[in-house]
């Protein structure tokens, strides 16, 4: 079976990727590809990488033959989603990569992206609890945020097995500056990233903080918390994330580790390690990387996760859970081979 997909904002970062995985896809071929401001440019003049894709353009945005296909991809700006699929109604199936429908809390979203708050589809993170039955049976996903998907899959299995404390938890974690878009920004030059680092949105503001905790009090017997400091890292992808929760009693690294592989065990693409994670053993794949240590003297758990913020933290993860939607195998179209380095 072939199926015909769609992309809605193709020319952004996210969009090439979709583009770079669906080329060799098996089951999926690229009919549109659309983009606001570079409508009509040729698609290798964004993504030269890309020359499978020679002599096809970007179409308009609001082009009307965009919901005439079987599977829509939307890696459109927060807010911009809404508004097309309401253009659309009649699309088979859908996967949205940006935040219009991840969080169930209207005021959450209101506080974290602003307007109005446009509703709540299937949360497409597939490796949590009964996650693939709800994902199959969806026309609508919902895909993770980068930082969510790190975040979320490197505390599931402690919290679910009770072994830390669902409150006050500590996230320090790196992103590339992929994860801010392609739009031109002064502190994405070039200049300000190389050799430094600096964090941003400090203080509890950053927009993964509510989805996060969503996605773990599903699974928490107690309401979750936690505080997250996100850095820019000078690396154009990748995601590492720094995880310290409060054990409840006293276990070793092992018996953490244990609740991981307990329940990761068969996940295609989740990989606990012994060594510490790297982001470049990641990138180009759909891989999660995570390492877990007990830290005895303080009584915490320290967790680390390494994923490609533009694969598992996105595009990657909107092909697997297309794939599960459409009753494909979910690895298709996707690897689970790094490039380091």
């Amino acid at each position: 079976m072939n199926l015909r997909v769609n992309i809605a904002g193709a020319s952004g970062y996210a969009g090439g990727e979709l583009l770079r995985l669906l080329a060799d896809h098996p089951h999926f071929t690229v009919g549109l590809a659309a983009a606001s401001s570079n409508s009509g440019e040729l698609i290798t003049a964004l993504h030269p990488a890309l020359q499978s894709y020679a002599g096809q353009r970007f179409v308009p945005a609001d082009d009307t033959a965009l919901g005439e296909c079987d599977v829509l991809f939307t890696a459109l700006p927060h807010g911009a989603s809404a508004a097309l699929v309401s253009a659309h109604p009649g699309i088979a199936k859908i996967v949205d990569l940006g935040a219009d429908f991840r969080l169930t809390s209207s005021s959450d979203w209101q506080t974290y992206y602003g307007g109005s708050h446009a509703g709540t589809w299937t949360y497409g993170l597939p490796e949590l609890p009964g996650a693939r039955t709800d994902i199959a049976k969806s026309s609508r996903v919902a895909n993770p945020g980068c930082y969510a998907t790190a975040l979320t899959l490197g505390i599931a299995p402690l919290l679910s097995a009770g072994l830390v404390d669902p409150q006050g938890i500590v996230v320090v974690a790196a992103s590339g500056t992929s994860g801010a878009g392609r739009s031109a920004k002064v502190n994405l030059l070039g200049s300000e990233v190389m050799g430094s680092m600096s964090a941003y949105k400090v203080g509890g503001i950053h927009q993964h903080t509510p989805e996060v905790e969503e996605n773990l009090n599903k699974i928490s017997s107690s309401a979750v918390s936690l505080t997250f400091t996100p850095f820019l890292a000078p690396m154009s992808r990748g995601i590492l994330a720094a995880i310290t929760m409060r054990m409840k009693g006293d276990h070793d690294t092992e018996q953490l580790k244990s609740a991981f592989t307990s329940m990761y065990n068969g996940e295609p693409f989740i990989h606990v390690l012994d060594d510490q994670p790297a982001t470049s053993s990641v990138y180009g794949s759909n891989n999660v990387h995570i390492s877990v240590a007990s830290d005895l003297r303080v009584g915490h758990a320290v967790v680390t996760v390494a994923l490609d913020n533009l694969v598992k933290g996105a595009a990657g993860q909107a092909i697997q859970n297309a794939n599960i939607m459409c009753g494909f195998a979910e690895t298709s179209g996707l690897t689970g081979q790094g490039v380091t380095p």
